[in-house]
């Protein structure tokens, strides 16, 4: 079973959760890379800005094509309580070669409706999906959360 983890991370915690995923279902990574700047505080308002309004953006090639893979495993931060724009952008592009899927995200405050937003544009139901908060992430305590991804595997073989 070929299994890909992808992910977009502005901050840097999307980044921490995808790479221990990654680890665990001993998957490929692929990292978004968006070709908009997104730095700062004004970055952080126009991000949540086009998250609200589901735009799209242009991201950099992909090293990894998803129909190679039996499961993907997408992650994402929480924007405006929608999957951030690099994500909503790689799922409209790659969601015809998606075989199986798994969500995960990273928030502050709260995930909202950010799983329903992710399987409505994939038009997927995912195996898993996890959400963790920032300050579990800060803590170290989300550590217990990615036990979850053990039984992609187990379950999928």
């Amino acid at each position: 079973m070929k299994i890909l983890t992808v992910y977009y991370s502005r901050t840097g915690n999307t980044r921490i959760i995808a790479q221990k995923i990654s680890e665990i279902t001993k998957s490929d990574i692929e990292e978004i890379k968006d070709t908009k700047n997104r730095n700062g505080f004004f970055g952080f308002l126009i991000s949540g800005y086009e998250a609200a309004k589901k735009k799209t953006t242009k991201i950099a090639v992909l090293k990894y094509d998803p129909s190679n893979y039996d499961i993907i495993i997408i992650g994402t931060p929480v924007w405006a309580g929608k999957m951030s724009v690099p994500i909503r952008t790689y799922i409209l592009n790659n969601k015809d070669k998606f075989n199986k899927v798994s969500f995960f995200c990273t928030f502050s405050f709260s995930p909202s409706n950010v799983f329903k937003d992710m399987e409505e544009t994939c038009n997927k139901k995912p195996i898993i999906k996890e959400a963790f908060k920032v300050s579990e992430i800060k803590s170290g305590k989300y550590i217990e959360k990615l036990n979850i991804f053990k039984t992609l595997i187990s379950n999928n073989s």
